[in-house]
């Protein structure tokens, strides 16, 4: 019932992508999304190519299907993290923060998907002269670094824009998303932090914690002075962050406050002085599950939400 050409192209069973979380999209994450039927992709964020590698090789041996890797393009070690993609073949690769076009000749030489992530039309339609296989279009909704735009108004948009396959983000953590935005145009969603909050996410707990308590107002923008917003649960961190910003400190300041707190948050569990990175979903999820049950129970829910819509 949901299978889309975006189920062809990446030659899985649903249309659902995992978000390539920084920090938290490791490979037991993106395994159990793939085994699942979805995508799993493994976060680089700003790690060097010898950390990837060994996620890589995690990966090999929990899932023999199809998964992806997220690469963050401000990276200092972009240009290793490229070619160790291309020489591990890693099926699809999703883009973000920069402009993939240099590497997506060489890519599709070897059949590997790029998928680049964009917060607007225009991006969207260079990205596609450029030969990107899909477009991720991701609202204002979702956590971490943002754009402007909503996902209901922005989707469409780029549906009418772009003549590849558009997969929406931002705002989406259950089967009623996954039908709205297959309604928008949109041939599967990406979905970050409903997976934050699973048994396989290897995230600290008090993070996933902090994710489950958060109210429909919590998730909250920080950094729009900067030009540079990024989405989080607000906390110590983030009140002390918009101080900052209401303040006046410059750039410099407020970027080096930042340094290493999602790790903190991540890894070490500090839910109060670690950015707690989370869209503005977060209000809908209320209890750990695994992959599996997540997925299933977006695509029965889903089932159900178009059964109603034909009944109408």
């Amino acid at each position: 019932m949901f299978k889309t050409e975006l189920c062809s192209l990446l030659d899985i069973e649903y249309p659902i992508i995992q978000g390539g979380m920084a920090w938290v999209a490791t490979a037991e994450l993106a395994a159990a999304v793939s085994n699942a039927g979805g995508l799993g992709l493994i976060g680089c964020g700003n790690a060097p190519a010898d950390v990837i590698k060994e996620e890589i090789k995690k990966i090999k041996s929990l899932t023999d299907k199809p998964f992806g890797a997220n690469v963050m393009l401000l990276s200092p070690h972009v240009n290793e993290i490229m070619d160790l993609l291309y020489e591990e073949k890693v099926p699809v690769i999703t883009t973000g923060a920069g402009n993939p076009g240099k590497h997506i000749k060489r890519f599709k030489e070897i059949g590997t998907k790029v998928i680049p992530v964009v917060p607007s039309v225009a991006l969207a339609q260079r990205m596609e002269k450029l030969g990107a296989d899909a477009i991720v279009v991701e609202g204002t909704e979702a956590g971490g670094h943002i754009g402007e735009l909503t996902t209901m108004a922005l989707v469409p948009q780029v549906v009418d824009a772009v003549n590849i396959p558009v997969i929406a983000a931002g705002g989406i953590a259950d089967g009623r998303g996954l039908v709205a935005s297959l309604a928008l145009g949109a041939k599967g969603v990406q979905i970050g932090t409903r997976f934050v909050c699973t048994v396989e996410c290897t995230a600290h707990e008090s993070y996933k914690e902090t994710i489950i308590k958060a109210k429909d107002r919590d998730a909250i923008a920080t950094g729009r002075s900067t030009g540079h917003p990024v989405r989080l649960i607000k906390n110590k961190f983030a009140k002390e962050f918009l101080k900052l910003e209401k303040e006046g400190a410059d750039v410099e300041e407020i970027e080096k406050f930042g340094v290493g707190s999602l790790r903190k948050a991540v890894v070490e569990g500090d839910n109060k002085s670690g950015s707690v990175m989370a869209g503005q979903i977060s209000g809908l999820i209320n209890e750990i599950k695994t992959c599996e049950e997540v997925i299933i129970d977006i695509i029965n829910e889903a089932k159900n939400v178009k059964k109603s819509l034909t009944e109408l």
